[in-house]
């Protein structure tokens, strides 16, 4: 018999071929075959014949849990509820969540099912797996068991997955700064071009006199190669935390979200680019700008903030700004040119409203940013100068992603892939004279230890 999940899929098939018929005939500019409307009058009817068989099997799973119910009522399990607690069935799309409300209610169901009791949800039965057959996966086999039952697993419903890269999204920093781009591939090989309007490579421009040859000139390229990695989030469980569903639907979802984040973005500034992304203050990219002589430890000058700013070069199009410490702030609201503030706090000096401007660019106070007198307390950027690349199936490729239960050690698994560099692979030089290392742009800009 199929699965609930397989008669909706065929519902979805179904609906995708009427809709391609539909299309066939509007793209040519005519009137439906009559093959065509007989087609489409058997589709409608069986739609109606797979809901209708639908219908019956909620029918019937309502049934047997309102039996199972009865029969198991005032029966405890080893946690002192009844085998299915207060398990409702909320699938406001069955195909994304199992039937189940929320992660909470499907880690209890599958709890249960695996305290020995012999009683297994169906919702569970009808989880689809990502290694086909039942749903069920080997337990992990490095925890010691004391003998007995190996444990057994269950696929996560896509939807509790999503959450958590909803999450991720939501407290991510810099990602929508970023130059980003998705992909389904694990490796994207790319062209970068660094050539300036001033330089003596790349495309030229020249002055020419009448009757002169023209002297032509070529791109640049270069071949590169960004590599997406593999980042995760791996969390045990205690079964105390698992008895409290709405503290483990919540803490679940949001700090591993948050975690997720966290790594992404610390890599994007620090990465080593070795099984990570490489990040702009690790790579050769990135200026930094001497302390000014005598400049005591652990502060932060005006005439620090002038030289990062004159040592910039912004992306076409792109707005830069400043990432930095929070403890940075007793520098930045006493730094005045004159008797002018560098940093203005937008709306005042309400707590609620730091952030603001430093020399006219936006300030972003970040914890990744190190502490006050280190190098990388402050950053300028033209964030648009990072090249960052994400999959673009997003929490689809975690097709691996389990919730095991082996005794009392509960696992939870969340994969993606993230990858980045730079566009530049070294400071620009500038057109101006002097020129050398003193005179050359970035997209990213630090300020020196200062100790």
């Amino acid at each position: 018999m199929p699965t609930r999940a397989e008669l909706q899929s065929r519902i979805e098939a179904l609906r995708a071929e009427g809709l391609e018929i539909v299309a066939v005939a509007e793209g040519e500019d005519r009137d439906l075959s009559q093959d065509e409307m007989d087609r489409i009058e058997a589709i409608k009817a069986e739609v109606e014949g797979v809901e209708a068989e639908i219908a019956s099997m909620d029918r019937r799973a309502d049934a047997r849990r309102s039996m199972e119910a009865i029969s198991t009522n005032g029966r405890a399990g080893n946690d002192g509820r009844s085998a299915y607690g207060q398990n409702t069935v909320d699938d406001l799309d069955p195909v994304a969540t199992g039937g189940f409300k929320d992660l909470a209610e499907f880690a209890l169901s599958v709890r249960t099912a695996c305290h020995g009791s012999g009683l297994v949800d169906d919702r569970l039965r009808a989880a689809p797996s990502a290694r086909g057959g039942s749903g069920r996966m080997a337990a992990p086999t490095n925890f010691h068991t004391g003998g007995g039952d190996a444990g057994e697993g269950f696929n996560v419903p896509p939807q509790f997955r999503d959450e958590i890269f909803e999450v991720m999204e939501e407290v991510d920093e810099l990602s929508p700064l970023l130059d980003e781009e998705s992909t389904s591939a694990r490796r994207v090989e790319m062209l970068a071009n660094e050539e300036t309007p001033w330089g003596s490579s790349g495309v030229q421009a020249n002055w020419r006199s009448e009757g002169a040859q023209i002297s032509p000139s070529k791109l640049d390229d270069q071949s590169r190669s960004v590599t997406l990695h593999e980042i995760y989030a791996f969390v045990l469980a205690t079964g105390e935390l698992l008895e409290d569903a709405p503290r483990l639907a919540g803490r679940l979802t949001r700090r591993a979200g948050q975690a997720l984040a966290w790594k992404r973005n610390q890599a994007t500034i620090y990465g080593t680019g070795v099984g990570q992304p490489l990040g702009w203050f690790t790579s050769a990219a990135s200026i930094a700008v001497a302390k000014e002589s005598g400049q005591a430890a652990d502060t932060i000058v005006a005439a620090n903030v002038l030289n990062m700013v004159s040592r910039l070069a912004v992306v076409p199009g792109d707005r830069p700004i400043w990432v930095t410490n929070r403890n940075t702030i007793t520098q930045l609201a006493t730094m005045t040119i004159g008797d002018q503030p560098v940093w203005l706090p937008a709306n005042g000096l309400a707590a609620d409203a730091f952030g603001g401007f430093l020399l006219g660019y936006p300030v972003l106070f970040s914890e990744h940013a190190k502490t006050l007198g280190d190098a990388g307390d402050l950053h300028l950027l033209s964030p648009q100068g990072y090249y960052a690349l994400r999959r673009d199936s997003g929490p689809q490729m975690d097709e691996s992603i389990h919730l095991y239960f082996d005794y009392n050690i509960k696992a939870f698994r969340w994969i993606t892939r993230f990858g980045g560099q730079p566009h530049l692979s070294a400071p620009i030089d500038a057109p101006t004279a002097g020129g050398g290392s003193s005179n050359s742009k970035s997209h990213f800009v630090t300020l020196a230890e200062r100790a």
